[in-house]
């Protein structure tokens, strides 16, 4: 957990967005800074389960339960811990994480031959650009949860390094140590299937 933030140090870009929110409840106007929370953030509360849990049903239901969470915990906000953004994304990380413990064991890893056959089968030459992604995509979604997270979060989301780092809870410099592992993988991965040139891929 990240230390209070210091009153006398400038407010973060994130914490700069929201002061609009921040002053509604600040003002007791506690349903319409939700409203504008919401609005402003379900897109990526939902994104974020997504990535986390990998299923949109389940990612639907989640990113909902966040938010439910988020209003009944308005009012014990406070802005000098943090930005309000943060706040929420930990609120939905922290449910996608218990939800994950409850699930079991993980999903498989990049390492197992099944992946590797279901990749094999992707790389068939029938429409190079269709295939590239599906193939791409599905050596992300096998890397391990760390790295697999950076990588949606920066690569398919478009998300900054500081945003992803938010969401997920880490240090900027974690998530771009997740981001140059992920890489690695997937270029030594698309070296052992054969393609030409992997760098051009990632």
């Amino acid at each position: 957990m990240e230390p209070p933030r210091d009153p006398r140090a400038p407010l973060s870009a994130a914490a700069r967005r929201d002061e609009d929110i921040v002053a509604l409840l600040a003002a007791g106007g506690a349903e319409l800074a939700f409203e504008r929370l919401a609005a402003r953030y379900a897109a990526k509360v939902y994104r974020l389960c997504l990535a986390m849990l990998r299923e949109p049903a389940r990612a639907e239901d989640a990113a909902q339960d966040s938010l439910l969470r988020a209003w009944r915990a308005l009012g014990s906000y406070q802005p000098k811990a943090g930005a309000l953004s943060t706040w929420l994304y930990a609120i939905t990380r922290n449910r996608c994480l218990t939800l994950l413990e409850r699930a079991g064991p993980p999903a498989a890893s990049i390492d197992d031959d099944a992946v590797l056959g279901e990749v094999a089968a992707l790389a068939a030459p029938a429409g190079p650009d269709a295939d590239g992604h599906a193939l791409l995509r599905r050596l992300v979604d096998a890397l391990p949860d760390p790295q697999r997270l950076a990588m949606t979060l920066y690569y398919y989301e478009e998300r900054a390094v500081a945003e992803a780092a938010a969401m997920l809870g880490l240090p900027e410099a974690t998530v771009k140590t997740h981001l140059h592992r992920g890489r690695a993988a997937l270029r030594g991965r698309l070296g052992e299937l054969g393609l030409a040139d992997p760098a051009l891929w990632v």
